[in-house]
């Protein structure tokens, strides 16, 4: 298994697919964000903008899911596995700001 990024000064090395997958999807939410700007450009009705930032948030919130899903195999199993216990702290503070 790679280096868990709680064990080497915050860094995580991801294989080639997840880093594939990962990017897959921010170049999409990026195109998400690219096409609000165009239709706020071209005064597209706000109900339409308010519903595509809605599913650029959606976008967002599963890349998140994913991410965290992968830290907790990896990072958090690994760490806790050799004793560190204070990754479970980590994980805690990060999921009360992301269920703000």
């Amino acid at each position: 298994m790679s280096e868990c990024c709680c064990t080497t000064g915050k860094h995580k090395d991801r294989t080639d697919e997840e880093v594939r997958r990962l990017t897959h999807r921010l170049s999409r939410i990026e195109g998400q964000i690219r096409g609000l700007k165009e239709m706020l450009q071209n005064d597209a009705y706000c109900i339409d903008i308010l519903v595509q930032v809605s599913a650029a948030t959606a976008a967002l919130n599963s890349f998140s899911k994913e991410l965290l899903a992968t830290h907790i195999k990896t990072c958090v199993a690994e760490n806790i596995r050799n004793g560190n216990n204070e990754v479970v702290d980590e994980l805690v503070c990060v999921l009360q700001k992301l269920m703000k």
